[in-house]
């Protein structure tokens, strides 16, 4: 089954029968590709179907399949009404065509929000998804932090797509607007010095203002880095931090350089349980980004 019939069958099992009725009348007409303007209509008038304030809950399964036929896309944090704009996008027949891709640029000019929301996260399900570049980089640009979380996480299209940049760009955005980084699907892959080098920027900056170093720089670092890497790791797993979900994350750092046997030391002579049992799980294994959602305070 694809990914458009997938999010589909999910939509639909989560409609009341009402619901349900108006959600596949949507779906006829946009089966017949609608111009542009009723294209842009029909999505904005899917909330009489579904509602934002309904989060679409998918299981363990369906996450997993979606995730598979996408390359990547999470919908752990999608709304039923985002996933019934983005399931009845889908059913547009002429999306690999000139035609669709104008009428979609359409629906961008005139949307809200939360359209903008559901819009962002269709382009990782289209054909060709080199042509809608440019939008996803003006995604990523916006100063709504809901638009561009639904543009750069969750989603494989930016480690795809980007050049290294703007790919370090939008890794970087995350930090500033506390989006949460772990989130961002391919971090692990393309890891560079450059990125490094950037965090490490950061950190020294915070440091020299005498506030506290946000716990997802330590993610950009990886392998690379060197010394300056490591001093800084080090330094953030000073007994006298007092923040603890930062001395946590330089723990996870340090396993993420390789630094199995420092980090068996150090957990020797840590007095702190949260810190010595993340320094244990690092020394076992080079921790992946996921790892980091464990620091999320908001455990989203």
């Amino acid at each position: 089954m694809s990914a458009a019939s997938l999010l589909q069958e999910i939509v639909r099992s989560r409609l009341t029968a009402v619901q349900r009725d108006g959600f596949e009348a949507t779906r006829a007409e946009m089966e017949r590709a609608p111009a542009p303007l009723r294209f842009s209509n029909l999505l904005s008038l899917t909330s009489r179907h579904a509602r934002d304030s309904t989060a679409l809950s998918p299981s363990a399964d369906e996450r997993a399949q979606v995730e598979r036929e996408t390359g990547g896309v999470e919908l752990e944090r999608w709304t039923l009404l985002e996933a019934a704009r983005v399931a009845l996008l889908l059913a547009r027949p002429d999306l690999a065509q000139d035609a669709g891709a104008r009428a979609l640029e359409e629906a961008f000019r005139y949307a809200d929000e939360g359209e903008l929301r559901a819009l962002y996260r269709s382009l990782a399900f289209l054909p060709g998804g080199e042509r809608f570049l440019w939008r996803t980089g003006e995604g990523c640009r916006t100063n709504m932090r809901s638009v561009f979380e639904a543009a750069a996480l969750d989603t494989p299209y930016p480690a795809r797509w980007f050049e290294e940049i703007g790919w370090r760009s939008v890794a970087i955005k995350c930090v500033f607007v506390g989006a949460p980084l772990w989130r961002l699907e391919g971090l692990d892959r393309r890891l560079s010095e450059d990125l490094a080098r950037m965090a490490l920027d950061l950190v020294e900056e915070r440091r020299s203002a005498g506030r506290p170093v946000q716990p997802d720089l330590w993610l950009c670092l990886g392998r690379h880095g060197g010394e300056r890497a490591l001093a800084a790791l080090l330094r953030e797993l000073e007994p006298t931090n007092p923040h603890r979900l930062g001395r946590r994350a330089a723990a996870y750092g340090l396993s993420r350089a390789g630094e199995f046997e420092r980090l068996r030391l150090l957990a020797a002579t840590e007095t702190d349980p949260h810190v010595s049992s993340a320094l244990l799980e690092g020394a076992e294994r080079s921790v992946e980004a996921c790892v980091f959602r464990s620091l999320d305070p908001t455990g989203t």
